[in-house]
């Protein structure tokens, strides 16, 4: 049985932050009697990626995303669990783990302003001992993918986001890692630049057949790219599978869309109505029904017309993001 990339078991991160209310009398209270707040940021998840697999790791802002993925990289070490990654303890940040993994952050830049990127491939080279022709193959490949070709010799400073968000991820791939940790790489790109990422980052996996993890809140980047998604909420491990099984468990029906000569008649008899606008009635029917729904709509009224539409995978997160904590 192939040992898995990374497994994650009941990780957990608490952090404890000092409280204190407005005003000099509190403030003096503080000096002698701290209160502290315990956050609880990861919750004890557990689950395990194959070599080679792409998994979409979501989670509404706070949900413990980036701190898990810091965890995973060696930046912070967990208050209780453990993890493995290639069969390293990542906080241990040993040199042979370091050289086998990466983390993208599409907030955060290690190109340096002033100097060309090129430049900055040059520094990662020596400091990740990179042979001369081990660089140029690694190189030739990310140009070829990513376009870069005439990005290399400008200053950071003068390239767009998107350019200069493909010379962060050429930079962090450029030591052949086994391991990428994606967090949020398209915030903030244009949706033709997004597309371009998407793509470059399945050609890649397939190529090098390098485990991914992804952060994103854009659900194209995981509709295109994952076929398994785990799901985290206030730290807590919500759901982890594949992304048809998520949809069918969280969004078991399906929208239909009627526009009627007359759009006041009343049309509960066939679903849940949920709307109403426009001269258009929608209308939620189980997934099972909704072939006999529409026939009964077309036979029975004088119908203009008529959408049936899944619902996006959007709404589906955002069902899954409404859950309270248990």
């Amino acid at each position: 049985m192939t040992e898995p990339a990374i497994r994650i078991r009941g990780l957990r991160k608490t952090y404890i932050t000092p409280e204190r209310e407005a005003g000099v009398r509190a403030a003096l209270r503080g000096l002698f009697r701290r209160k502290t707040k315990e956050t609880r940021a990861v919750d004890g998840i557990t689950f395990d990626l194959a070599p080679g697999e792409i998994v979409g790791f979501l989670g509404p802002n706070g949900a413990g995303k980036t701190t898990t993925l810091k965890m995973l990289s060696g930046l912070l070490h967990p208050t209780e669990g453990g993890a493995a990654v290639l069969g390293f303890t990542p906080w241990r940040r040993e040199k042979a783990f370091l050289r086998q993994i990466t983390l993208v952050m599409g907030q955060r830049n290690q190109l340096i302003w002033d100097i060309p990127a090129s430049d900055t491939f040059e520094l990662n080279r020596a400091i990740f001992h990179i042979d001369a022709a081990a660089y140029r193959r690694t190189m030739g490949e990310l140009t070829e993918l990513l376009d870069l070709k005439d990005l290399l010799r400008k200053p950071v400073r003068n390239l767009s986001l998107g350019e200069r968000m493909k010379c962060e991820i050429a930079a962090a791939l450029l030591h052949d890692p086994r391991v990428v940790f994606l967090d949020e790489p398209t915030i903030g790109l244009d949706v033709t630049m997004q597309r371009r990422i998407r793509a470059f980052l399945t050609e890649y996996n397939r190529r090098s057949g390098a485990t991914i993890l992804l952060t994103s809140h854009y659900m194209a980047d995981v509709e295109a790219l994952c076929r398994r998604v785990v799901v985290i909420h206030h730290g807590l491990l919500l759901f982890d599978g594949d992304l048809a099984d998520l949809v069918a468990r969280y969004a078991p029906h399906k929208t239909i869309v009627v526009r009627l000569a007359d759009a006041r008649v009343d049309l509960s008899a066939y679903g849940e109505v949920a709307d109403r606008s426009d001269g258009s009635v929608t209308l939620r029917v189980p997934k099972a029904e909704t072939a006999r729904v529409t026939a009964r709509l077309l036979t029975d009224l004088p119908v203009t017309d008529l959408l049936v539409e899944e619902s996006s995978i959007e709404d589906v997160i955002a069902r899954v993001f409404a859950l309270e904590k248990p």
